[in-house]
């Protein structure tokens, strides 16, 4: 079945950086577009980056642009996001997604914290 597990989050000081990971199974990774949304407390979700499946074709939302970056290892099965500068208002739960045969799949999240 398919299998999304997110990891990297933690806390982490306003100006400083996190490198979230995402590894998959149960599907053919390197054929389909990955994505990354975050849900803040309180807050709908959002919608973060998204990587093609080639992984040079990439998107960003306004508040993502400039700060992160989403890359992938077609052969480590493993989607990422590289965030830089990272403000309080980051703070949130992180989830990588894949669309596969019109259903949206999840993995359970990984915890950002921006605090001084």
């Amino acid at each position: 079945q398919v299998q999304l597990v997110e990891s990297g989050g933690g806390l982490a000081q306003p100006g400083g950086s996190l490198r979230l990971s995402c590894v998959a199974s149960g599907f053919t990774f390197d054929v389909y577009a990955m994505s990354w949304a975050r849900q803040a407390p309180g807050k709908a979700l959002e919608w973060v980056s998204t990587i093609l499946s080639e992984g040079i074709h990439k998107s960003y939302a306004d508040s993502a642009r400039g700060r992160f970056s989403i890359s992938r290892d077609n052969a480590k099965n493993t989607l990422y996001l590289q965030m830089n500068s990272l403000k309080p208002e980051d703070t949130a739960t992180y989830y990588c997604n894949a669309v596969l045969g019109g259903f949206t799949y999840w993995g359970q999240g990984t915890q950002v914290t921006v605090s001084p």
